[in-house]
């Protein structure tokens, strides 16, 4: 396995550790080339309680590409919303190892707008 790979992963595993010391929801977000999806986990069980992506059709609607600021902040935006209708409003941020910048930042900042805490 790539160098980069195995470090982003090894980040993404320290982040984790310490998101279920908290035994808080954690938000998990994944980014591609091409799309980026951002879900929210129970850590306790490991289910998926809600999710959102570029890949859905009312996302697709707003945006052109999946691989864009603007797509990931109606990601953050959509994930937000979904959370709060099931009563989630405090997670632990779990960028996947991904660094803090670009699309991950403009997600993360769109749900912080929208609601979340974290």
């Amino acid at each position: 396995m790539p160098k980069l790979i195995q470090s982003r992963l090894r980040r993404a595993r320290q982040t984790r550790a310490k998101i279920a010391e908290l035994k808080i929801v954690r938000l998990a977000v994944h980014r591609s080339n091409c799309h980026i999806y951002a879900q929210v986990i129970d850590n306790t069980s490991g289910k998926v309680l809600t999710s959102a992506s570029t890949l859905e059709s009312e996302v697709r609607k707003e945006v052109s590409k999946g691989n864009s600021k603007d797509a990931a902040s109606v990601v953050g935006k959509r994930i937000a919303e979904k959370a709060k209708t099931i009563g989630i409003s405090k997670v632990g941020f779990d960028r996947s190892g991904f660094k803090y910048h670009g699309r991950v930042r403009a997600l993360a900042d769109a749900a912080r707008e929208h609601g979340l805490i974290f």
